[in-house]
């Protein structure tokens, strides 16, 4: 039986803006981000593609909508993750490799910044201040526990610090030699080159 179209998915907008993306996540696995089209959306969600346009503007706001939602997934437990970690530098080397790795286990995730995709994806988070809003989102309540405990240095606003933790989480998600979350070199580049410019007593530089 052919699956009935429809102009409205509910009353509740949230509601239907969760059904476009999940067909959204169904269409992206099955032909890939490129090839995957608002037709193909419209179809798997059982709407018009009128429809789909009037909860997502584009194509983009679309793929946007779903890194934004995919990454709030892990907010929660990235952070119970970091709490068992005594100090903010701690949390700042192990969240961002938590982050990064579990981001790429994500299978929507890891479609949208694959290689083929990553230019596309850089420029969509970049350009949107998609990158900088889920920063602050995801790292401001440990900021704020480690102002208290006197970890951060003088000068540097929340703001500043999750731009700069932004830039560094993109570059990690591009490099192709990133494979697992206990790797050396990845551990040292972030606690010799990351952690002096926001731990007011940073830890020692490694070596190799």
């Amino acid at each position: 039986m052919a699956r009935r179209r429809s102009g409205v998915l509910g009353d509740d907008a949230e509601t239907a803006r969760g059904k476009i993306l999940k067909a959204a996540e169904t269409m992206f696995q099955r032909y890939g981000v490129v090839k995957t089209t608002m037709d193909d959306i419209a179809k798997e969600a059982g709407v018009s593609r009128p429809t789909v346009y009037r909860y997502f503007g584009d194509r983009d706001s679309l793929i946007i909508a779903l890194i934004e939602t995919r990454s709030r997934r892990l907010f929660d437990k990235a952070r119970d993750y970091l709490r068992e970690r005594p100090t903010f530098a701690e949390q700042i080397v192990d969240g961002l490799i938590f982050l990064v790795d579990r981001g790429r286990q994500d299978p929507i995730v890891r479609l949208i910044v694959s290689p083929e995709h990553m230019d596309m994806a850089t420029a969509l988070v970049g350009s949107s201040g998609l990158a900088a809003r889920l920063t602050f989102e995801m790292w401001a309540p440990l900021l704020e526990e480690a102002r208290e405990r006197g970890e951060i240095r003088e000068g540097l606003t929340d703001e500043e610090i999750c731009q700069w933790i932004a830039l560094v989480q993109l570059i990690l998600v591009g490099r192709m030699d990133f494979h697992s979350d206990d790797d050396p070199d990845n551990r040292r580049m972030l606690t010799n080159f990351l952690l002096p410019c926001i731990i007011k007593d940073a830890p020692a530089p490694q070596s190799r």
